[in-house]
């Protein structure tokens, strides 16, 4: 193994002290960003369609399935934005457009925990089309049960 030459050092030290300002200016200014960026979140229009259109295009695989709905992890969502127009239902929204309560954002959050990802398009169930205009689903429909990413 060769030595490294003195232009070397100077050129790693460079890099290391500038990853090592990068990372304290992410830690000063990360509240500033929790206030600017906004994650998507599933809603409502998804419980018994599942139409999956969205887990194609999303670049950092963060929907997971449940058996009758799919969720969005928070922390992975990179507020690209490129799912919400994939969804003929309209059910994925900025988080800012959730309820006071951020219910959307809540059940997310808890499934994306514990659901398997899902990383292509799977079948949507057989039944979608007549759930598709239905509102209100959530509380008469939903299914904490995990979905079948085969």
């Amino acid at each position: 193994m060769s030595e490294l030459s003195s232009a070397d050092v100077r050129e790693l030290r460079s890099c290391l002290i500038g990853a090592v300002m990068s990372y304290r200016l992410r830690l000063r200014i990360g509240h500033f960003f929790e206030e600017i960026f906004v994650t998507f979140i599933v809603t409502d229009a998804c419980v018994k369609c599942k139409l999956m259109d969205c887990v194609e295009v999303c670049p950092v695989d963060c929907f997971y399935e449940g058996d009758n709905f799919l969720v969005i992890h928070p922390e992975e969502c990179i507020d690209c934005g490129i799912c919400e127009p994939e969804c003929p239902l309209e059910a994925i929204k900025p988080d800012d457009e959730d309820t006071p309560e951020q219910f959307w954002l809540g059940v997310n959050t808890k499934y994306s925990e514990i659901w398997p990802n899902i990383t292509r398009k799977g079948i949507s169930p057989a039944d979608a089309d007549e759930y598709r205009d239905e509102k209100d689903k959530f509380d008469r429909y939903f299914s904490e049960k995990p979905g079948n990413t085969d």
